[in-house]
Parts: C-alpha cells; sequence; structure tokens
C-alpha cells in the first residue's frame, strides 16, 4: 500500500505484554490483564492482527481519512493495554478555604463552597481516593478516567480572580487584576 502521508503510530505495532490476553471476534477486541478487561469496537477501515505477541494494523485502502483512523486505532488498543497492565491516575486539588472532598462508599462528597455537598457515584471500574484537598481518580479505561476528571473539574472550575475551584494537579491558573489593581 502506497500512503502520501502514512501514520507513523499506525505503523508501529503493539507489544503484548507478559500477563495479557487478546483476542480478535466478530468485530471487537478483547484485552485481559492483571487490572482487569477491556473490551471495545474496532474500525472497519482497518485490519488487525496478532503475529508473534503483537498486534499490528493496516488499512484496507488508500483513502485519506483511513489513515486517520490507522493511527487512531493502534493508539486505542496500546491504552488498552497500559490500562490492564499499568492503569491510568487523573490527581485534582481543591484550592479555597473550606473546600474539602471525602469518600463514602464508592461516591466521591465535595464541600466546595456550595450549600450542599456534592456527590459523585463512581462509575464501573472507577475508584476516588480522597485527602482533604486532593483527589486522585484511577482506573483501567483512559477515556473514562478523563472523563470524569473533566466533570469533576467542571463543578467548580477554576476562577481568575482568587483562583479558587477545583484544578489538575499541577495546573497553572493565570490571576486577573481586579478593578482597584487595573483602575490605578
Amino acid at each position: 500500500m502506497k500512503f502520501g502521508n502514512m501514520s507513523r503510530i499506525g505503523k508501529k505495532p503493539v507489544k503484548i505484554e507478559k500477563g495479557v490476553e487478546v483476542k480478535i471476534d466478530s468485530g471487537f477486541i478483547t484485552v485481559k490483564g492483571p487490572k482487569g478487561e477491556l473490551k471495545k469496537p474496532l474500525l472497519d477501515l482497518i485490519e488487525t492482527k496478532i503475529e508473534n505477541e503483537e498486534i499490528t494494523f493496516l488499512p484496507k485502502n488508500e483513502d485519506r481519512s483511513t489513515g486517520a483512523f490507522w493511527g487512531l486505532q493502534r493508539a486505542l488498543v496500546q491504552n488498552m493495554v497500559d490500562g490492564v497492565t499499568k492503569g491510568f491516575v487523573k490527581k485534582l486539588e481543591l484550592v479555597g478555604v473550606g473546600y474539602k472532598a471525602n469518600v463514602q462508599g464508592t461516591e466521591l462528597v465535595l464541600d466546595i463552597g456550595f450549600s450542599h455537598s456534592v456527590k459523585i457515584p463512581a462509575p464501573e471500574g472507577i475508584t476516588f481516593v480522597a485527602e482533604k484537598t486532593s483527589i486522585t481518580i484511577s482506573g483501567i479505561d483512559k477515556a473514562l478516567v478523563g472523563q470524569i476528571s473533566a466533570t469533576i473539574r467542571q463543578i467548580r472550575k477554576p476562577e481568575p480572580y482568587k483562583g479558587k475551584g477545583i484544578r489538575y494537579e499541577g495546573e497553572v491558573v493565570r490571576k486577573k487584576l481586579g478593578k482597584k489593581a487595573a483602575g490605578s
């Protein structure tokens, strides 16, 4: 196959690590590992094969959009293999006087300046760990960990004047000057 712009990511095979079992059947890929099992649909445009402890990907035609999905398919499968072996973690920080988080059963309970506590149930495969002003979200599905983190951050985004709110660990919030400081 000859492509004008070949996918550098799509050409790389995904190595199947020890203790990981991969099956491809009827348009789905299933990856089992020490941390759990993930199952996702495969794209029809990309041919996926398991050979010599590696998963390889080849586009079925020379269409431009197929080339774009080639790298995507490989990245998604790599994330599945990484998830069942290592897992994924996102950390959030609470910044503000009296802001705190704790875990009750499988629910995350946030006290972040509202008149009521905000309760977030943990979806299947997600674990919350809370220490006063930090929240750790972990799981085997990278997309789900990222989505839950973004949803929690959206509840009280960092505001630009005092910097209060929920932010990702290491996120820098640019502060604005208030009316008095800007006017003088």
